[in-house]
């Protein structure tokens, strides 16, 4: 029997392993553990059927189904399985641990590879992330700010001095915003809160987190409630930057996209901006000027975030930092060293 691996002490013994996930490929496409490979055991079809025969039947029928289905590909699972490893050793999981990674498992080993099992499987997995927010509780410090401001970038200056940062926007593979999904495509909400569950067992829990304070929803995908309450209940430090760098900035980031999708992204905020200055700003784009078209925008940006920010953050554990007059290398050391002696500026 495949020896069980418990999913506190998977994520160390996963950087020394293979990881297979055995679910179909529809399961797979919605959510796996990061860097895990698909080597389903049965195709969407097949489990479908699996399953009906359990509710109806029971455990032994629909085991026997199972075995009539799957008994063609056993070679084939095993080879993809050895050709994921690459001689490492294999850690597998399914749902919740049970059948259908046990069964995949058992032939692994009979096929001479070194293999465990994920207690719990992928549901326990996922489970973990409460008990991690809680852990990193108490050290968490959000930065927040109004557009443009240049949070992600400082942010991971600091990283780059190694302290931790949870960058939610690269992980959830958008930037915020009506704008913010003009770079690439996102993937599910079950994907972004894996990234999220992988990155933080990466970090050490007894050292100080940073994160960018983002709304309830980054895009299309909604950051996990217990990130998300542990986030306001946390000190927050609001950081400004004068209209006119950030401006500046904006362009910079934003002058690369390309003017029809750009032009489009304001049709999201038609409402909130007003029809008229939507227009405006669409005009700009088109004309190429990119500073003026983000300055109608900000207009609404800035009413908005403030109003988010004085709704859900505690004041009494709230500083403030200008760092209009800092390059973002002096900006990280002012945010730091603000930190570390607790002032409020």
């Amino acid at each position: 029997m495949a020896e069980v691996i418990h999913p506190n002490d998977f994520a160390a013994a996963s950087r020394e392993s293979v990881v297979i996930d055995v679910r179909t490929p529809s399961e797979f496409a919605r959510g796996h553990i990061v860097g895990a490979f698909n080597v389903p055991l049965f195709d969407d079809e097949q489990r479908a059927e699996v399953g009906t025969i359990y509710v109806k039947k029971g455990r032994k029928p629909a085991f026997l189904r199972g075995l009539e289905l799957v008994g063609g590909r056993l070679a084939d699972i095993a080879r993809e399985a050895e050709a994921a490893a690459q001689g490492r050793d294999i850690i597998v999981y399914c749902w919740r641990g049970g059948m259908r990674s046990g069964s995949v498992c058992w032939l692994l080993e009979n096929a001479g590879m070194k293999v465990r099992q994920l207690k719990g499987g992928y549901k326990a997995y996922r489970g973990t992330l409460e008990p991690l927010v809680k852990r990193f509780a108490d050290k968490i410090v959000v930065v927040s700010g109004p557009t443009g401001g240049g949070k992600s970038v400082i942010l991971r200056k600091l990283a780059q001095r190694g302290e931790q940062f949870l960058d939610l926007e690269e992980l959830a593979r958008h930037k915020g915003s009506a704008f913010g999904g003009l770079w690439q495509e996102q993937e599910t909400t079950e994907m972004f809160i894996n990234r999220i569950v992988e990155r933080l067992w990466s970090f050490d829990p007894s050292k100080r987190l940073w994160i960018e304070g983002e709304s309830r929803t980054i895009g299309k995908v909604v950051v996990p409630e217990t990130l998300y309450e542990a986030m306001k209940n946390s000190r927050c430090v609001y950081m400004e930057s004068s209209v006119e760098k950030r401006l500046e900035r904006i362009e910079k980031e934003y002058g690369c996209i390309d003017r029809e999708r750009l032009s489009a992204a304001f049709d999201k905020i038609t409402k909130r901006l007003g029809l008229e200055q939507c227009l405006k700003a669409k005009e700009a784009v088109e004309r190429g000027d990119i500073s003026e078209a983000a300055a109608i925008a900000l207009k609404y940006y800035d009413k908005g975030y403030k109003a988010s920010i004085d709704k859900s953050y505690d004041k009494a554990k709230m500083s403030y930092i200008d760092v209009t007059e800092y390059d973002d290398d002096e900006a990280a050391e002012k945010l730091l060293a603000l930190v570390e002696n607790g002032h409020h500026e």
